[in-house]
């Protein structure tokens, strides 16, 4: 037991790289954030497209579907080595494209942003897919008998509707998402599990690894909870409306 503690739970190999852990767990959260925004919106791009009716929109719909169908069906380990080992090289997109710094971030940061936006996306999609569905139809025709064209009664009737309805379990998809993060690693951005790596590599312990695990646990327990306490609030909500 004694050598189980000292391989996992050494303090003093815990305390002398807490630092860098800590910044390559911070990294990690950078990476999380500016991905589940991203991914929050186009997912909400393409439910719309999806959800749009008309022949004229029939293409595009199309589209959408083999979009989300396939990002779906992708592990996002192979996207984002896809993106890494590519992107630099097409020489027909601008070099601020191909090679991107923004906001003094390295290019490597901003293909795992690229590759979990796009991954996530496809999976938020769906999700407001659902919530869009949830709405009753009688909701839209209210609102075109009120004079409102198919684009505004969608933004600001159902779209709004939606969105209320599809919080916890996209907060859940976003813990998903910021422990997919840890995937990054592969291109060698020094994430939380990564700098986890290379201090086992020095020391031949895992400890480092563990205080990334209770970092991680920290923000996903309290998410966690929040999401509980969302699908609660909700369901009372739903008791206190349903016909008797």
């Amino acid at each position: 037991m004694d050598i189980f503690f000292e391989q996992y739970f050494d303090l003093d190999i815990m305390r002398d790289n807490f630092d860098y852990v800590l910044e390559g767990f911070w990294m990690t959260v950078q990476l999380a954030l500016v991905s589940g925004v991203l991914a929050m919106v186009w997912g909400l791009v393409l439910a719309l497209i999806r959800a749009a009716p008309g022949r004229a929109m029939l293409p595009l719909r199309g589209l959408a579907i083999t979009y989300i169908d396939v990002l779906r069906g992708v592990p996002l380990l192979l996207v984002i080595l896809l993106i890494d080992g590519s992107l630099p090289v097409l020489d027909f997109l601008p070099e601020s494209i191909r090679i991107p710094d923004y906001f003094g971030k390295p290019e490597i940061f901003w293909y795992g942003v690229l590759a979990i936006s796009l991954t996530y996306g496809a999976y938020y999609a769906e999700v407001y897919r659902a919530g869009l569905d949830a709405v009753p139809y009688g909701q839209m025709e209210a609102a075109r008998s009120l004079g409102m064209s198919y684009p505004k009664a969608m933004r600001h009737v159902i779209v709004p509707q939606a969105i209320r309805k599809v919080i916890p379990p996209m907060l859940n998809d976003f813990i998903a998402l910021m422990k997919d993060t840890s995937l990054v690693g592969v291109i060698a951005l020094v994430e939380v599990v990564k700098a986890g790596r290379e201090v086992q590599a020095e020391n031949f312990n895992s400890s480092a690894l563990t205080l990334g695990a209770i970092m991680f646990i920290i923000v996903t327990i309290p998410l966690a909870r929040i999401v509980d306490r969302l699908i609660a609030r909700q369901q009372v909500a739903m008791r206190r409306v349903a016909p008797q």
